[in-house]
């Protein structure tokens, strides 16, 4: 029979060294990439492993030249501020189920969740969290009822000009230029 060493400090048995190289192609070597630099200025600040990323999703849900808003309640994270409709995902939770499931519990819709908009990642150093909010366009359903304020301080149908006046979370700056642009391509 064959007799095969498996010392492995020499790299493992003869059938792995012979199959390595009856492929033909020499083993990887680990080498640095040249895209990484060794400046660590550019890059944020980093993050205590402490720091939570909470997962969310949003809905950019737009009727009759008017995107659907809704008021964070009081006693909470950025309480007052208006947002665009959604919330977290539960662990192991598809992003548009979840939004499905907020827009049911918050205000009482039933929708269909399209294509995404927009991804923004914010870290709020006053609450040490950090979010990833994923913003996609929302229909309602046939039959779904008209929103209502079920577990949010209030909702609104904003116009383009409307979007101007209202307090939003700075993790929604980059979504409303896409929204005030949406807006402006709708009729109503």
């Amino acid at each position: 029979g064959l007799s095969m060493p498996t010392d492995r400090r020499e790299g493992g048995t003869n059938m792995q060294a012979s199959a390595a190289t009856r492929s033909g192609r020499p083993r990887a070597r680990h080498v640095p990439s040249p895209c990484v630099s060794s400046d660590p200025s550019p890059l944020p600040s980093p993050v205590p492993p402490s720091t939570p990323t909470v997962l969310v999703s949003a809905a950019v849900l737009i009727e009759d030249g008017k995107v659907l808003l809704s008021q964070r309640k009081k006693g909470v994270h950025l309480e007052d501020l208006w947002e665009f409709p959604g919330g977290k995902l539960e662990p192991g939770e598809d992003p548009r189920a979840a939004l499905a499931r907020e827009l049911a519990e918050e205000l009482g819709l039933a929708v269909e969740v399209g294509d995404i908009v927009e991804v923004t990642f914010h870290r709020y150093e006053e609450a040490q969290k950090s979010v990833l909010l994923m913003f996609f366009e929302a229909t309602r359903r046939p039959g779904s009822p008209a929103p209502s304020a079920v577990d949010v301080a209030d909702f609104a149908w904003a116009g383009p000009e409307r979007l101007d006046t209202l307090r939003f979370p700075p993790a929604d700056g980059p979504v409303l230029a896409k929204v005030r642009e949406r807006l402006g391509r709708r009729p109503g």
